[in-house]
């Protein structure tokens, strides 16, 4: 049914069709914000309205709503608030410099004598960096741009007040109430709050690397700061209700025994006894107040515990993160990496601590999670992942003899391989990305268990100096015994530690080389008590294993040999 409407009406219905096909015609954002203003303006217009310009005019003269960007950073606050730019990096040095300055001069002051002339110039000077950390505090403070501020459209009013409260909570933060206090010597009354100016070490940066427990407890404090303004409401509320109780019964308005004299001994009183510390210089001496004093005891025990439960809730892993920088901070080198642990291969650690633990080489144990318990205590536990090079740096990688890469059974083999794949790329691309692996003598030797034969080259390419493959090692033991019995006792004998194992060294360097494979052969036998079974030459991609007894073995070989111990210290 066709509708009646007045050509007003009819233009205005006209003009938002044309402006709706354009709509569907175009998909470019600008379009779309022209449209919107044209719709505006159409819907306030009609032929009456002179000033109501033509529909082209209107279409692509009319100005788009620009989008409110973020406000660029000043210098000011890149100075002090954004760690990527060289000004805050030269500020932060400076300042780093006046705090070094700050702790000598109070070291310094402790060897002078009071009074001396010596003694007012090192506290001119004093005051003077005191008066330039009060100009970086309220520097900091005033270029401080709360997160929030451009992400919305705000009122100047609005604007003001958001960015007063925000930076009250930044002022309110440990470290800046650190800063606080330190300038606060500069009055007269406070100048023993000078060696709080220690405290701004927890500043510097590079101290942890990995878990900075610092801040842990500041990340702790602010996501669970409810919980400890509850828990400091319920320690201060018992406080200022026990005193103000004892001040009532006691004080000056009470008609009996004076005890105290002012609403603040109270408190104080209230605190000492609540804390269970009791100095005793308040005692209460009417029946009333020794009860009031009971019942705060009483409850003291049950608030502190409230608290101390907070406490140890939401702080102690944060503290107990430092464990991870542990090793790092440590001075281990020469020692043995295992990457992932799996109690499947419990006999591994077993292994091992027969072949290195009796010489005293340390192996570190480097997988997710905490330590299990049936780890023996002779190894070291780390939690980390190796797949991740910023965490290889926790076991001290560049300084590692060995790393061995062990398979994970509870898995399919194909995934366990291709996590041993990667983790040995890891290794190997952080080795080559650090500077003191550059600098090593003999590379890291880097072992990985393939438990799938067909992955052995990936394992090879992404950097493996050796690939075992245990299942099918296993196998062929298994199957190689039926055919000839006995062998399987002697290679287990031969893989144990400490039992004639074998060995591939180099040629000890009391024999003269070149030499032919007979002569090497009898002197290692008689002079070593090896005996020789195979022969690895430099350029040869496979050892010679039993050669003839003419083959010339020239210099940089190494041979292949059973014996109780190995006879060179440069043993692979």
């Amino acid at each position: 049914m066709p509708i009646e409407c007045s050509p007003n009406e009819y233009e205005l219905l006209q003009r938002e069709a044309a402006a709706k096909t354009l709509l569907d015609l175009t998909a470019f954002p600008v379009a779309i914000g022209h449209m919107k203003f044209f719709l505006i303006e159409v819907g306030r217009g009609n032929k009456t309205n002179p000033s109501m310009p033509p529909f082209d005019e209107l279409l692509y003269t009319t100005p788009v709503k620009p989008r409110r960007t973020a406000q660029q950073p000043g210098v000011i606050h890149a100075a002090f608030h954004r760690p990527e730019t060289q000004v805050y990096r030269v500020v932060q040095g400076f300042v780093w410099l006046l705090i070094t300055g700050s702790i000598a001069l109070i070291v310094a002051g402790l060897f002078v004598e009071p009074g001396s002339p010596t003694a007012q110039l090192l506290i001119r000077i004093d005051r003077m960096v005191l008066w330039i950390f009060l100009a970086e505090y309220l520097a900091r403070l005033i270029s401080f741009r709360p997160p929030g501020l451009e992400f919305f459209d705000r009122t100047p009013g609005n604007r003001l007040l958001f960015s007063l409260a925000k930076r009250l909570g930044y002022a309110l933060s440990p470290l800046m109430l650190i800063d606080l206090a330190t300038v606060l010597a500069l009055a007269p009354q406070l100048r023993g709050l000078r060696a709080l100016r220690l405290l701004r070490v927890l500043r510097f940066p590079k101290i942890f690397k990995r878990a900075n427990p610092f801040k842990g407890v500041m990340l702790s404090f602010r996501e669970n700061r409810l919980m400890f303004a509850f828990g400091l409401l319920m320690v201060s509320g018992a406080t200022v209700l026990g005193g103000l109780t004892l001040f009532l019964i006691e004080g000056p308005l009470a008609k009996g025994t004076r005890t105290i004299d002012s609403l603040g001994e109270g408190i104080w009183w209230a605190l000492v006894t609540i804390t269970t510390v009791g100095y005793g210089d308040i005692v209460p001496t009417t029946l009333v107040g020794r009860m009031v004093g009971g019942v705060l005891m009483v409850s003291g025990m049950f608030t502190l515990a409230l608290f101390a439960g907070i406490v140890s809730q939401t702080l102690l892993r944060a503290v107990l993160s430092i464990r991870e920088e542990q090793f790092r901070m440590s001075t281990y080198v020469n020692h043995v990496v295992v990457c992932g642990y799996d109690p499947g291969a419990r006999m591994l650690l077993d292994a091992l601590l027969a072949e290195v633990g009796v010489d005293g080489t340390t192996v570190v144990l480097f997988a997710e999670g905490e330590r299990p318990p049936g780890v023996p205590l002779d190894f070291t536990w780390v939690n980390g992942d190796p797949t991740k090079e910023s965490e290889l740096d926790k076991v001290r990688l560049s300084h590692a003899a060995a790393a061995i890469v062990v398979g994970n059974r509870k898995v399919l083999p194909q995934q366990a391989d291709a996590h041993t794949i990667l983790t040995v790329f890891t290794l190997r691309s952080f080795l080559e990305e650090n500077g003191a692996a550059a600098r090593r003598r003999n590379p890291l030797h880097i072992v990985a268990e393939i438990l799938d034969g067909e992955n052995v080259a990936h394992a090879q390419t992404a950097g493996a100096d050796e690939v075992i493959e245990t299942t099918r090692l296993g196998f062929s033991l298994l199957a190689h015994s039926v055919v000839a019995p006995g062998t399987a006792a002697v290679m287990g004998r031969m893989a144990a530690s400490r039992a004639h194992s074998l060995f591939v060294s180099e040629v000890p360097s009391d024999l003269e080389l070149p030499a032919s494979f007979a002569r090497v052969a009898a002197h290692l036998k008689s002079a070593h008590g090896a005996l020789v079974i195979g022969l690895r030459r430099p350029g040869d991609a496979e050892d010679v294993l039993n050669p003839s007894d003419d083959l010339s073995v020239p210099r940089g070989s190494r041979v292949v040999y059973l014996a109780d111990e190995a006879f060179c210290d440069q043993e692979i």
